[in-house]
């Protein structure tokens, strides 16, 4: 399942404005590899994903390096950016709050896309599908994950934050 489009175009084009083309970038949950077609500009980029059948399809499909791995045991020493796109709602909550701390020092920025009270089952036999934080609002998202500052707000009940002070 790939990530909702709403916003990506102003997420890209801060991207861009941001981040010079070698800066090495790491895509967790990459799925379907959809950050990597809309940051082609950025060849140094790794993914990172916990579906073996998503990680296996990544291959050849322009990332630098493809790691088949839960992001709650995979350790890396620095990305420039880590981008966890429709990510920490499949997370319980000390999860992605431990996941999100280990990577606050080990990057210069990151993202956070989440979307509001969105409940979603397993899909197409993936387990890592489901929505386990399916009552995220900004209240909660405030509350649970302080220090993010939004990045871009859509609407359509969803946001993207990144590192505050960063």
């Amino acid at each position: 399942m790939s990530s909702y489009g709403y916003g990506k175009d102003k997420v890209c084009g801060w991207v861009l404005a941001t981040f010079p083309a070698g800066t090495e970038i790491l895509d967790v949950g990459a799925c379907d590899g959809l950050w990597r077609r809309l940051l082609p500009q950025y060849p140094d980029m790794d993914a990172v994903e916990a579906y073996w059948p998503n990680a296996l399809r990544l291959h050849g499909t322009g990332y630098r390096q493809v790691f088949s791995a839960d992001i709650r045991n995979f350790e890396y020493d620095h990305y420039d950016l880590i981008i966890f796109g429709d990510v920490i709602e499949h997370l319980p909550v000390k999860d992605a709050q431990a996941v999100l701390q280990y990577a606050w020092p080990r990057c210069r920025d990151m993202i956070v896309a989440v979307p509001w009270r969105y409940k979603q089952g397993e899909i197409y036999g993936n387990p890592y599908e489901r929505h386990i934080q399916d009552d995220l609002t900004p209240e909660l998202f405030a509350e649970r994950y302080p220090g993010f500052e939004v990045l871009c707000d859509p609407g359509h009940d969803y946001c993207y934050f990144h590192k505050g002070g960063a």
